[in-house]
């Protein structure tokens, strides 16, 4: 799986993960932070992270997948840069300056990490004087979305005032192997392969047998909804890329899951991406009647695995409701397709659906990489999935790096022919961030889809609210009138009883930030 991303690596197709980051260096020492201090910090906790100084290498012809050794050339200097946005300094040109930074693809002959730390914050709402934002670009070979919260981990502190880690640096570099090694290489483990096949089979096999069974049982079913039409999105992509995202307060999206029985919070972030989606094609006149589904990666990644390096994922296709207009229908839809997939990918077994990715033959799953791309047949072959929803739970207590403290996270994501758009929820403390990621073709009016995403919230924020709110209490009937000829002329007639005023759910605005979301 990590060996795919390196295939999958084209000029507009860079496959690298990352976040855009803000941070406030109030609670630094003297309350600023220095390029040089970030560079201090970084070098003082490098042997926590196993990502940071590896570099891959090749094998010639893609004959084997490729080796990770340690750089002897490695230069951090390299990988932390640092630039200022121009005035103003405002949200949509540190989107723009993050947008530009991700699409431009990382140097796979060094370790495959760049961070960019940006300066001149002077106009974004609700961010202190003097904060600074950091944008991170790991390769997709490197990390996954578990393993990225790991080296995240290792580059912050929980105290603002932390002394750098007393564990000793025991790091040392390696040679590159020469062609006749790598060669030597390929040759043996294409012989070990068949082996490999085998065994790989053998563990699947009681998967195999359990995915049957259930679907005999109707545990789940298969279905055409989890097919997806084709749409806008599914299109051959260009070199740029936009960014932009809203970020929602946690406790709301807690609540609304209470309004379907059963729900869980990545239900609800499905259901809010599947609300952005109708409206922004409906707009453009473009909405298919069929539903848009979603790809969501299930992390295998267990305890002993945390701090491992590259990928240790399965996934799962939700469909994402688009054809439903109530907010509320489309979380209980979402909610009954995502555990119909779930009991899917259980009965395989998603650890299997990831070894099975292991033995997949470099040099085929290199060339077809390839001939997808220089051929477009992303431009005429019908899309496994519409886009991608990645949830990737951050740190629950705030954390510091170089004593700056971080206030928000959004994700990002890499895009492939055929994927022109990509959304990653991240939780960070009491907030949650739904960022996407696009093709700047594609995707050419990036502001109006950050749009639809926090309207599409409010409205099911708003819905389930007014589900859950008690139901008014009944009016008493009126006593039928007397007869005319027996009515007390003298006698006044009842006042009707006033009827409550209907109370108005106070609308939270989404904002951009911690600092701004509504409390």
């Amino acid at each position: 799986m990590d060996a795919s991303f390196v295939a999958l690596e084209t000029r507009n197709s860079p496959m690298h993960i990352g976040s855009l980051l803000i941070y406030n260096p109030a609670t630094a020492p003297g309350g600023f932070v220095r390029f040089k201090d970030i560079l201090r910090f970084f070098e003082s906790r490098m042997q926590l992270s196993k990502t940071m100084r590896q570099r891959l290498v090749r094998v010639p012809f893609d004959l084997d997948y490729p080796y990770w050794i340690e750089d002897g050339e490695f230069d951090l200097e390299y990988h932390v840069r640092h630039l200022a946005l121009p005035k103003p300094g405002d949200w949509r040109q540190l989107c723009i300056q993050a947008a530009r930074i991700f699409a431009r693809p990382l140097d796979l002959n060094r370790p495959p990490w760049e961070f960019t730390v940006i300066e001149g914050l002077d106009n974004i709402p609700g961010v202190a004087p003097g904060s600074y934002a950091m944008v991170t670009k790991v390769h997709h070979a490197a990390i996954d979305g578990m393993s990225g919260i790991d080296l995240m981990e290792a580059l912050h502190t929980l105290d603002p005032n932390a002394p750098p880690p007393n564990q000793p640096d025991t790091w040392q570099p390696e040679e590159v192997p020469n062609f006749a090694t790598l060669l030597a290489k390929s040759w043996l483990n294409g012989i070990a392969n068949p082996a490999r096949q085998l065994e790989v089979a053998a563990k699947a096999m009681p998967g195999l047998a359990n995915a049957i069974k259930g679907l005999a049982a109707k545990d789940f079913k298969l279905h055409g909804e989890m097919l997806a039409p084709r749409t806008r999105f599914n299109a051959v992509l260009s070199t740029a890329r936009v960014v932009e995202g809203r970020s929602v307060p946690l406790a709301d999206i807690k609540a609304i899951r209470q309004a379907v029985p059963g729900a869980k919070v990545n239900d609800v972030f499905l259901a809010i991406v599947g609300g952005a989606m109708r409206k922004y094609l409906a707009h453009h006149n473009d909405l298919p009647d069929k539903t848009l589904t979603a790809m969501a990666p299930i992390s295998v990644r267990g305890k002993d695995e945390k701090g491992d390096m590259g990928n240790q994922v399965a996934a799962m296709i939700a469909p994402l409701g688009t054809h439903i207009a109530d907010p509320l229908e489309r979380l209980a839809y979402v909610h009954s397709q995502t555990v119909n997939s779930k009991a899917m990918t259980d009965a395989i077994g998603a650890r299997n659906m990831t070894e099975m990715s292991k033995v997949s033959p470099a040099l085929f799953m290199a060339l077809g990489a390839q001939l997808y791309t220089r051929l477009g047949l992303a431009n005429r072959v019908g899309p496994p999935f519409t886009t991608v929803v990645t949830n990737v739970p951050g740190p629950p207590v705030p954390i510091y790096s170089a004593g700056a403290r971080l206030e928000s996270m959004m994700g990002l994501l890499c895009l492939t022919d055929g994927m022109g758009l990509g959304h990653t929820v991240q939780s960070y403390v009491d907030e949650a961030t739904i960022t996407f990621t696009a093709c700047r073709k594609i995707v050419p009016d990036p502001d109006f889809y950050a749009q639809c995403i926090e309207d599409s919230f409010t409205e099911l924020r708003d819905a389930a609210r007014a589900a859950s709110a008690p139901a008014p209490a009944a009016t008493p009937a009126k006593e039928p009138a007397p007869p005319a000829a027996v009515k007390d002329k003298k006698a006044k007639p009842a006042a009707a009883p006033k009827k409550a005023a209907p109370k108005k759910a106070a609308a939270k605005k989404v904002t951009r930030t911690r600092k701004v979301a509504a409390k």
